[in-house]
């Protein structure tokens, strides 16, 4: 299939600000694009790209004073697979994991396995480990969290989520990969598109979608607390450890957000 992604973000800033940015698909899917991923910037501003320590792609921008609008639209071509659903995968021993895997296991900024560890080894200390394990925790998230945007907030880490029974798709993927960590299994945050392909429309504007990852024999497998089905159509951006990794921009000195729009539409 093939699908059209793109985004429209507006800043308003006081003085020049330097900005990172991190909008670009994740090079693991560059090859899927139909023509080159080119971000305009209006003005027109100096940019130069880098990759982090998680192999994302990264924009930096010195945004002049006034409004600044970033935008990009292109076709990515996918396999319209749902996502993979393997019952059997199983849960590593510690010992056995490979050493790149480790950093997913710790805690972060707003995957706070400290407060969350004695309630996750309650919750699921009983379960099968592996892919029984990962699923009953996003059973539990997916229930246990009401989603809505007015939710929404940059200071809520997993364990604030789980007091206040309330979130985003951030919010759901933090508790779950804090609750993953706990049990001892890796688990990484994503960041990206997921359009509304093979599912009723959602009446909501469209977002960028957050979702996570976690390692099981041998491989990474995308689960999803907050939806709890397989999704066809996931178009990545970036991984980290949490959203603070991943942030879509990230500015030294005073901006505001003045306009926001993202498109994921499947093409006849």
């Amino acid at each position: 299939m093939r699908i059209q992604c793109g985004y429209e973000i507006a800043y308003d800033c006081a003085q020049p600000t330097p900005m990172l940015l991190m909008l670009r698909v994740h090079p693991s899917r560059q090859a899927d694009l139909e023509a080159p991923e080119r971000i305009a910037l209006d003005p027109p501003v100096r940019a130069t790209e880098y990759r982090d320590g998680f192999g994302n792609l990264c924009t930096r921008i010195t945004a002049p004073p006034g409004r600044i609008t970033i935008s990009n639209d292109f076709i990515v071509r996918d396999g319209g697979e749902p996502d993979l659903v393997v019952p059997e995968a199983e849960q590593h021993a510690l010992e056995d994991l490979p050493d790149h895997v480790l950093v997913f296991l710790l805690g972060s900024r707003y995957c706070d396995t400290d407060r969350l560890s004695e309630e996750a080894w309650s919750l699921f200390g009983g379960t099968a480990p592996g892919w029984p394990r990962v699923q009953a925790i996003c059973d539990y998230v997916h229930d246990r969290l009401e989603f809505g945007y007015e939710h929404a907030s940059s200071f809520r880490t997993a364990w604030d989520g789980h007091n206040e029974g309330r979130g985003v798709c951030r919010d759901f993927a933090h508790l779950a990969i804090a609750f993953c960590r706990c049990m001892n299994i890796p688990a990484r945050y994503c960041t990206g598109y997921l359009g509304d392909i093979g599912v009723p429309p959602d009446p909501a504007p469209m977002d960028f979608s957050a979702w996570f990852e976690v390692y099981l024999s041998g491989q990474w497998y995308r689960f999803d607390a907050r939806h709890n089905i397989p999704r066809i159509g996931r178009i990545l951006m970036a991984r980290g450890r949490d959203a603070t990794d991943v942030a879509l921009s990230t500015s030294f000195g005073a901006c505001t957000l003045a306009g926001f729009k993202v498109t994921t539409v499947e093409l006849p």
